[in-house]
Order: C-alpha cells, then structure tokens, then sequence
C-alpha cells in the first residue's frame, strides 16, 4: 500500500504542477492583452480636446501642399470615404477612415489619390488637412462640378469608451489638393457621422446620421441643404402631416434630375425585451437593430429666378414603392455607387438572433443594379469574354474576296517578287544602310516592348471579391472601384485591405488592382478572457472531484472497489465495466487505463459523421457542415420510410443541428486535448480564406454593435 499512496501523491503533484501552468498562463496573456490594449492610450477617459489640439499642432508644421509617390497603396482601414475625382478622369480619391485591432482604434486623416492610368498611389500632405475621421461624408459639388464637399465624421479614444462627433464643414479642390473650411453663414447641421450627401444643382443635400450620447446612441432624421452659390445652410420646415423617412444612418443617398432618391439603411428602436419561457422581462426595453427597405423621393424645387438671394428652395418627401426584386434577405452595410441613373450595390451582411452568445451573420458578395426610375433591382453577373466569332467571320471574308479576285492578288504576289528581286541587286552600302535602318526598328521595337512590360498586368477573376459589408465604392467612366470592407468570424473583425475593379459595360471578369494579406493581429477583449477563464475553472473544479473520487475509490480497504476482468486489462483498449462487477481493487490497471485514455483521446475515431475543429464552437461547426447534417438526416428519414417532402426546411435544418450538437459534444473531450497541445506549441486559432464564405455563420455580436 506504501507503493499505492507514493504513486497517488505523485499523481496529485503532477496535477497541481499543471494546474500551476495553466494559471502561470492565463496571467502572462492577460497581461499582454492589457499591456496591448494600454499601449499608447494612456487612460480610458483620454481628454479628447487635448489629442485633437496635439493633432492641429502637428498638421500646423506641413508649410505647403505636397504631393509624394508612395511606396505602395495606403494602410488598412474602414469607414472611410471614396470617390471618383471629378476634376481628373483618371484618378481616385480616398480620405480618412479607422482601424481597430480589437482593442485600440487608430484615425487617419491622409488624402490618398490613386492614379489609374499609371497605377500608382500618390499621398498629400497640407497645412490645413481636417482633423483625423471616420464615419463622414462627401460629394462632388453639383454645379460646382471641381469641388468636393466634406461634413462631419467622429473621433474616439483609443478604447472606444468615449467619442467625439464634428460638425465642420470643408471644400476639397481636387486639382490643386488644396483643403478650405467653410464658416457658413447662420445656422448648420448639428455634429454627426453615419449620414449621407448628395448634390442637386447648387445645392448640397445632408441627411440621417447618428450621434453617441452619454447613455446610448441617437439616430437622426434631419434634412439640410446648402446653398452652394450663397453659401447658407437650410433646414427646410416640412409639414407635420408629411411622410418622411425614419432616423437611420448608413444608408443610400443618389442624385436624382429632380432632386434627390433614398433608400435602406440602419438604426436601432426600443423594444420589449424578449423573455425567456414567458417568464420575467416585465416592462422592460431594449434596443432593436432595425434594417430599412424603404424608398423615398425628396423633390427639390430651387427658388424662382426673381426671388431674393437665398430664398430657401421647396423640398417635399414622398414615399415610395418598396423595390421590386430586393436582394433577399434583407442586409445592412450594402453600398451602393451612382452611375447613369442607376445605383450599384454590392455586399452586406444579414444577422440573425439564434442564441443568447449573439447574433449569427451571413455575408454577401453579390453585385446588383437599382434601376430608379422603374425602382427594380437586378443581379448583375460576370460573363466571360465572348469567343473571336467576329475574327473569325471577318478572316473567312478575307478568303472569299481572296478568291473573287485570284488575278488581282496573283499580280500582288508577282509586284513582291520583282522587288526582292531588285533589292537582291542593290549596291553593298545600301545593303549596309538597309541592315542599319534594320537594327535601328530592332531597337526601337524593343524600347516599345520595355514600355509595355511597365504596365503591370493585373489579375483578372471571374468570382467577385471576398464577401463583406460597408466595402467602398466609387464609378469613374464606366468601371466600377470596390475598396476594403469589413468581414467578421466569431467575436473578430477583418478589415480588408484590397482594391477591385469592374467594368460595367463589358462585366468580362473582376480586375484585382491590389490585395493584401489580411491582418490577424486581433486583440482579444477582457470579456472573452474572463470567458475563457471561467471554463477553465469549472474544469478545474470536475477534475479536482474526480481525483477526489479516486482517492475513496484507492484508499477504503475492504469495501466495494474496481476490478477488471482480463479483457479490461488489454493497453491497447479501455473500456467501461458496469459497478456491479465491482469487487477487487487493480492499481496497475488503473495506472494503464489513465495513459490509454490519454491515447485514446489523442486518435479521432473516423465514424463517417462531419468531425469538430479545433477552437470551434457549436454554432460554427454546424453552419460549416449543415449541409452534411442535413444530407445525412435525410438518408436516415427514408430508411425508416419518412416521408421528406412533407417536412419544412426549418424542421430540417432544426434536426440537422441536434445531431451536429450532439456530435460536437461526443468529439468535445478529444477535441480539447488537441486544443490544448496546439496552445502549448503557441498555435492559436488559424482563420483562412477559405472558411470565410458567403453563407459562413459568425457570432458577431462584438461587431454588430459597431454596425451603426
């Protein structure tokens, strides 16, 4: 028994020593996420006043306006702005934006311009630059067609815990990358970000938005116009009994030859809380994510030619008819770009409540035109290339004139003999002369090839780019520029770092200008940590009972115990003996038992059945094999002579998640020993490309809450 109790206290060591590890850690990565998130940040209540002041200090050393080639295309970012330059039919311009690493939020205020007929990314730099911004908004400048026009946006704290939204007003010259405030005479639309601007002749017209509050955020449902030619702010009064859009921001907002067209966006509503099993929530709120389709005109009618100069002009909301043929589900984060009459809108994202985590997303990646004068979407596909008929056509019509005039090209045939004939007899310094000139075509064919090979050739696909939502769009000529985008997985944000290209005319492939690899430096919060935590303790407090259990199990003498009769006792199989077979007690056997479970939860067992990842939740492993389950729960049905086509999708696919959550929690002691060999060699979890679909599930409740 001495031998017994040496080897359980042994055991006990071993298991404190590992416990001690873990905790050793858990404290170490806390630590670096703390240390991470307070880099640079200082305090969470961060006087804003003084960064942005820190900020006009530094833009106040730029002297003058400068434009340098940049070494490639500016840093990730979200939230930016993108348009076509309307005083250069080649370029793009791209202001602002953010970038959160999942614990710091990082501004940008640089003015980048792409140039597309040399593919090369330019950055300005100027004295008088807005402050840095995401979340605000732009537009050419109607009759001003060489202007651009920038209000608002908002600023944060490093954390997020605080925000800071502007009102101020700017005119960007496109030509001569020279940015001006404008001090606009009386009134002017209060501090916002998530609106939209458009243009009507001279006018520039404001709408929607939202602005973070002490307790929650605002949502807004505003209408400004200002006068581009008296340069006056109007909010026009509308009357009580009128329909008008609800407060909403991220929305679609086109010009239209009468005025302006609205469409879609975001906002949140209060609510009746939802309780569970009917029971509790009494009277109590919360806030709904609400995604709109509806439509609206908002007919501008300028002042008469002998009214008074700044007249304010007569606007008039009237709603329209929901669109036909709306991208189905419904999706928010869906842009939309203006050109010929049309919008062009691609991406989105659609959240649905399944469970108490969070929200489960799907995200798009398909293309659609709103034509809106007939208020009809269509999908709009990549075609390949069609096939050289016309070639073909055309060099079989060369052969039927070839024969039609067999004497003329017999008599052609014979002029080209005569003169090789007769530059055979030239003099040797014509021939030298000749051989010069030869040379010189050589030389000047090879400098044509050099100048051709500077023209990089880009890759041309015909899938559309990454599934995503609030991507960047901007139409100059007939191509169409997509850049950057949001995508989410479980409680990470990915901001894309890429630039596509489509030719709307031709829709012959999807052009990639530039794409990057996606940044994976994301900073876990403190929630998911202490998340992380908690199960580990509950681990800690099952395995402290088993050996608890053990231990009686070791140490009464003379009472029921273990035994394990010689087909038990085989290394290379344990398995379970029912507790009325019990009656001896076989330290050894135990001992092996313990290191073949170990083995044995190391070796996946193949049953056929879709298998679990590591580091991959319930929620994921289903929406990553549904299909599986539901091919599989099928098969089972009609063995059994069910009849499947009586059936709903939704008992279907509700059935189909039973069995993969069963499935999951069969494999989960086996799938946390990989988990933890991975965290030991410094494995996290890997995300690839290639999981990232359009219908991938994400538990995006972290980021649906940065959908505003």
């Amino acid at each position: 028994m001495a031998k017994d109790k040496k080897s359980k206290s042994d055991g006990k060591k071993a298991k404190a020593a590992e416990k001690k590890h873990k905790q050793e850690k858990k404290a170490e990565k806390k630590a670096k996420v703390k240390n991470a998130k307070q880099d640079g940040s200082d305090v969470e209540d961060v006087d804003l006043d003084q960064v942005l002041e820190e900020y006009r200090r530094q833009q106040e050393l730029f002297l003058k306006i400068t434009e340098t080639v940049a070494d490639g295309p500016p840093k990730a970012r979200a939230a930016a702005c993108f348009l076509a330059s309307p005083a250069n039919a080649n370029q793009l311009l791209l202001f602002g934006g953010e970038y959160f690493n999942g614990a710091l939020a990082t501004f940008f205020n640089d003015l980048h311009i792409y140039y597309i007929d040399r593919d090369e990314w330019r950055t300005v730099t100027s004295p008088n630059t807005p402050l840095p911004r995401s979340g605000h908004a732009w537009c050419r400048g109607g009759n001003q067609s060489g202007s651009v026009f920038l209000f608002g946006g908002e600023f944060s704290s490093p954390k997020q815990g605080t925000f800071y939204h502007y009102n101020d007003f700017w005119r960007l010259d496109p030509a001569a990358r020279e940015w001006t405030r404008l001090d606009t005479k009386g009134r002017s639309p209060p501090a916002r970000s998530g609106h939209r601007m458009t243009y009507f002749k001279q006018y520039i017209v404001l709408f929607g938005g939202f602005q973070d509050t002490a307790n929650q955020t605002r949502y807004l449902a505003d209408l400004w116009l200002y006068d581009t030619a008296n340069f006056v702010w109007f909010n026009p009064a509308l009357p009580p009994a009128q329909l008008k859009p609800d407060a909403r921001s991220s929305f679609t907002l086109l010009p239209h030859e009468q005025g302006a067209v609205l469409y879609g966006g975001f906002s949140r509503v209060k609510a009746a809380a939802n309780s569970q099993g009917g029971r509790g929530g009494g009277g109590r709120t919360a806030m709904k994510a609400v995604v709109h389709q509806d439509c609206f005109y908002l007919r501008i009618t300028p002042p008469a030619a002998t009214a008074a100069p700044g007249t304010a002009p007569v606007v008039r909301w009237e709603r329209r008819k929901k669109p036909a043929n709306a991208p189905n589900p419904i999706r928010a984060g869906a842009t939309m770009a203006f050109h010929r009459g049309r919008g062009i809108m691609f991406g989105g994202v659609h959240d649905v409540e399944e469970s108490e985590e969070g929200l489960d997303s799907e995200f798009f990646n398909q293309l659609f035109a709103w034509n809106i004068e007939r208020n009809r979407f269509f999908p709009l596909g990549l075609r390949k290339p069609r096939t050289s008929a016309k070639k073909a056509g055309a060099a079989g019509g060369e052969q039927r004139v070839g024969r039609r005039n067999r004497a003329a090209a017999n008599e052609e045939e014979l002029l080209k003999q005569l003169a090789a004939l007769e530059a055979v007899s030239r003099k040797k310094g014509e021939e030298d002369s000749c051989d010069d000139e030869d040379a010189m075509d050589v030389d000047k064919k090879d400098e044509e090839d050099e100048d051709k090979a500077l023209v990089r050739q880009m890759p041309v696909s015909m899938e559309m780019p990454h599934a995503r939502f609030n991507s960047l769009l901007a139409v100059q000529g007939d191509v169409l520029y997509m850049y950057g985008g949001t995508f989410e997985k479980d409680d990470r944000e990915f901001t894309f770092d890429d630039l596509h290209a489509i030719d709307l005319g031709k829709m012959d492939g999807c052009k990639e200008v530039f794409s990057r690899p996606l940044d994976d430096a994301w900073i876990e919060s403190e929630d998911e940590d202490e998340d992380e935590d908690e199960d580990d303790e509950e681990d800690d407090e099952e395995d402290e009972e088993d050996g608890d259990n053990v231990e009686m199990d070791t140490t009464a003498e003379g009472n029921a115990a273990k035994t394990f009769t010689p087909s038990t006792r085989n290394k290379n199989k344990v398995s379970t003996v029912a507790p009325e077979t019990v009656s001896t007690v076989d330290t050894d056997s135990i001992a092996d038992s313990e290191e073949n479970e170990t083995t044995e939860a190391d070796t996946p067992v193949d049953d056929g059945l879709p298998h679990p990842r590591p580091f991959e939740s319930r929620r994921d492993f289903f929406h990553r094999t549904s299909n599986e389950w539901q091919e599989i729960l099928m098969e089972n049905l009609r063995r059994n002579g069910v009849k499947i086509e009586y059936m709903l999708v939704k008992e279907i696919k509700t059935k189909a998640f039973e069995m993969s959550e069963e499935k999951w929690w069969d494999c989960r002691e086996e799938i946390t020993a990989l988990e933890d060999e991975q965290e030991a060699a410094g494995i996290g979890e890997v995300v690839s490309l290639a999981d990232r679909n359009p219908g991938a599930g994400a538990n995006a409740s972290s980021g649906a809450q940065r959908r505003r």
